[in-house]
């Protein structure tokens, strides 16, 4: 991709904006002095929006400009490369899958919230761990102390678990009953939720194991489907009862 290309894409974005709804999306992403989208800003584009064009886009964009649009300020952007590089990534056409996960690893500091973290780790750092015979990086990002990093592996489990793969997402929920982070409760609860799917004995084994010491959102979250009965059991047992 050319510059006149870079300029066009960014353009298609810019004609999209909307300020008001910008200000809603800043509250759902929490980009507010002191919150953890601080300083990120938004032109307000819908996902519809950005996936539209990320699709116009990615045939003809190199990876190299979309490392670049990958480190923009503006979320949007972040998030339309993003689109692209997991649209790469399923199809791989004239790219080394590899090459794609090199400029995810690099960049993670860039996938800086949870829409960015949750449309793409699954689809790229899911897949490729998944078939990697090394799990070196996922575990670094387990103990990084880094809330998007470990946000990211949790997430990408997603792609384990729809392989009925449990093991690595029991770990780090394990990993996780002491995090700090509200999101990333949120993000291990969402996924032993999909565990249960696929396997409720599996979930029922880890809650009776630990559902009195896990967070109130990580269980919350995990028993979200149970039925009322079920979920009353579990949250009286919880140490963090209110």
């Amino acid at each position: 991709m050319n510059k006149n290309f870079t300029a066009l894409f960014l353009k298609d974005l810019e004609k999209h904006k909307d300020e008001v709804f910008a200000q809603w999306v800043a509250k759902i992403l929490n980009i507010c002095p002191g919150g953890y989208g601080e300083g990120d800003v938004l032109l307000g584009l819908r996902v519809p929006q950005i996936r539209v064009i990320a699709k116009k886009y990615w045939k003809n964009i190199n990876l190299k400009e979309v490392e670049k649009l990958l480190r923009h300020e503006i979320h949007e952007v972040r998030l339309a490369s993003l689109m692209i590089l997991v649209e790469k990534y399923a199809k791989a056409i004239d790219v080394d899958k590899y090459d794609i996960v090199k400029i995810y690893l690099n960049n993670s500091k860039y996938i800086n919230n949870w829409d960015l973290v949750d449309l793409s780790a699954p689809n790229i750092l899911g897949h490729f761990w998944y078939l990697s015979a090394s799990l070196t990086d996922f575990w670094k990002y387990a103990r990084s102390g880094n809330i998007w990093k470990e946000r990211i592996v949790m997430v990408s489990t997603f792609y384990f678990i729809k392989q009925n793969r449990f093991a690595e997402t029991l770990e780090l929920a394990k990993m996780f009953l002491t995090n700090k982070y509200d999101l990333i409760h949120k993000a291990s609860g969402w996924m032993l939720r999909e565990v249960g799917k696929r396997d409720i004995k599996t979930l029922i084994t880890f809650l009776d194991k630990y559902s009195h010491v896990m967070p109130r959102t990580m269980l919350r979250y995990s028993i979200e489907k149970f039925p009322e009965w079920q979920r009353k059991f579990y949250l009286e047992k919880n140490s963090h009862s209110l």
